[in-house]
């Protein structure tokens, strides 16, 4: 008959040195594979026996990692149960990861069913969570290729402008011919209030009045109009002095003076 509870125990024993939880210092350092000395073991129950395994990934590019905490709990009749196994918290993960590492540990589990297994499908984990970090460097390199193809689409677009297409093309007709019917329209409006508009002539031959001098009007003013004659002299009392008398004038020089 098998004795699951010393197979559970045994397990333990292995599963606290491989992984020795850095808080209570269980296990032996020298014991633990390089590559799985970020994870860490801690015991939460004896009975039934349940604990978590803390899972880091290698650092990535700028030392970025990705980490997951996986909790398992022994079954009654564990190994040749499943044991209970969920994820316990995670960092840096994406939604479709832990879908991922949840469908591993389900596979893992139905593989191993019959033997101690926890430490085969903890290193599956570990080895997702290495190709996450360089799935995440190279997910970053082709949008930094994309952003530049984008700026280099963008740039071209500047000299070359937008490609004529039968429907950019109808759009922009249909613009320009009301741009165009608008502008003749308002030609067509000055025009006609120019025509509307009368000639100096047609003013004087719809209106007979406008072609009154002012002599006509001085006319109708009658004896209104006085003139005073005071403003006015003889020319012959006017003193004048004729410069072409003066026999020291010479007209050809400015500077002669008549009075000398």
């Amino acid at each position: 008959m098998t004795d699951y509870g010393e197979e559970q125990r045994n397990e333990l024993e292995v599963l606290e040195s491989i992984y020795p939880d850095f808080f209570t210092g269980f296990g032996a350092w020298d014991l633990v594979p390089t590559d799985m000395r970020g994870s860490r073991l801690l015991v939460l129950s004896e009975n039934p026996p349940s604990f978590t395994i803390t899972v880091t990934s290698e650092a990535g590019e700028n030392d970025e990692t990705v980490q997951t905490t996986l909790k398992f709990t022994y079954s009654e009749k564990y190994p040749d149960e499943a044991p209970l196994y969920e994820i316990f918290s995670q960092e840096n993960l994406e939604d479709n990861d832990v879908s991922d590492i949840l469908k591993l540990l389900a596979v893992q589990a139905e593989e191993n069913l019959g033997m101690v297994m926890i430490f085969t499908p903890v290193t599956a984990v570990q080895e997702k969570l290495n190709e996450i970090v360089d799935q995440i460097k190279t997910r970053r390199e082709e949008e930094k290729k994309q952003k530049e193809r984008e700026a280099e689409e963008a740039e071209k677009q500047l000299f070359h402008g937008t490609p004529v297409t039968i429907e950019n093309f109808l759009s922009w007709k249909a613009k320009f011919d009301a741009e165009l019917l608008e502008i003749k329209k308002k030609w067509m409006k000055e025009e006609q209030a120019g025509k509307n508009k009368l000639s100096g002539k047609q003013l004087f031959e719809t209106d007979h009045n406008l072609d009154k001098s002012d002599i006509q009007f001085l006319e109708d003013a009658g004896n209104n109009v006085e003139v005073d004659e005071s403003l006015f002299q003889e020319m012959d009392d006017l003193e004048l002095e004729d410069d072409e008398d003066d026999p020291d004038y010479n007209p050809a020089d400015p500077g002669s003076d008549s009075a000398d």
